[in-house]
């Protein structure tokens, strides 16, 4: 079945060539939070309206997604780890980084919570209870930037995770849609930006016991990757789209995004979080 699509789309692009007809399209290197969560699906049809544009996503975990951009084979990348997107830049990957929006991570686990850290908003006690219990956790372990974040909070609670995990500390190197499958099918911890977590379905007996620190914030930025490294970027077309979604249309469409009433992203685009 993937042989036969990709050589539908390699015959497609052929006959376009042959024909001089070719879709103006730009490829953005995202995370699977703003697919999964199903954002993308409600944004992206207002922007190509508007624009004539067609957007294509690769939904990647923030590393790979950077590293797509590295490589030149995106326009734009969207993304959520801030100190790995400033090092994007300072690299001369990216030209600039903008803040577009950001929610919240939370820590996702059994109802009947036997490691019994329900109610804390402390996320680094929370998870110095996980490891002394050694209670199941499901890392993704994919250099996403919801892992990136997981790490960060380990070390925020003084915990060696290298060094202290065991058979309860389980990565599985996947999305964040497959990391909370196997949280589900386990009944084991796991660390969720909250709009994947809202859009979830198989939710099963998992239910969000520790949110509200003000270390779990969770900032999301855009940056056009650089033509002056990779000739081939779509510069006018990615940075139309860029534009968009910093003008009020855009942060207006990411405002009006909700699952059952919520409000999945807050937009702060020309804010300092």
């Amino acid at each position: 079945m993937r042989l036969r699509r990709f050589v539908t789309a390699a015959l497609l692009a052929a006959l376009c060539f042959a024909t001089g007809v070719r879709a103006d399209y730009i490829t953005i290197a995202s995370t699977t939070s703003t697919e999964q969560s199903g954002l993308f699906k409600h944004i992206l049809p207002i922007f190509e309206k508007k624009s004539g544009l067609q957007v294509r996503v690769v939904a990647l975990g923030t590393g790979q997604a950077l590293d797509l951009g590295r490589r030149g084979d995106a326009d734009v990348v969207f993304v959520h780890d801030t100190p790995a997107e400033e090092q994007f830049v300072a690299e001369g990957h990216g030209v600039k980084r903008f803040p577009v929006m950001y929610n919240d991570f939370v820590l996702i686990g059994p109802k009947a919570d036997p490691a019994r850290i329900a109610g804390t908003r402390d996320i680094a006690q929370a998870l110095r209870i996980l490891q002394r219990t050694a209670a199941p956790f499901i890392s993704r372990g994919d250099r996403s930037g919801t892992h990136a974040a997981e790490l960060r909070l380990w070390q925020t609670a003084g915990v060696d995770i290298g060094a202290a995990k065991g058979r309860w500390y389980r990565e599985i190197g996947g999305g964040m849609g497959q990391a909370l499958n196997t949280a589900s099918a386990l009944s084991a911890y796991v660390l969720s930006d909250r709009g994947t977590w809202l859009a979830f379905r198989n939710r099963g007996d998992l239910g969000v016991l520790v949110s509200g620190d003000q270390r779990l914030f969770n900032q999301y930025g855009v940056m056009l990757v650089n033509p002056a490294k990779h000739p081939q970027v779509k510069r006018r077309q990615g940075q139309a789209f860029i534009d968009w979604l910093v003008s009020r249309e855009g942060q207006d469409a990411i405002a009006g995004y909700r699952i059952g009433g919520e409000q999945l992203f807050f937009p702060n685009a020309g804010t300092t979080p």
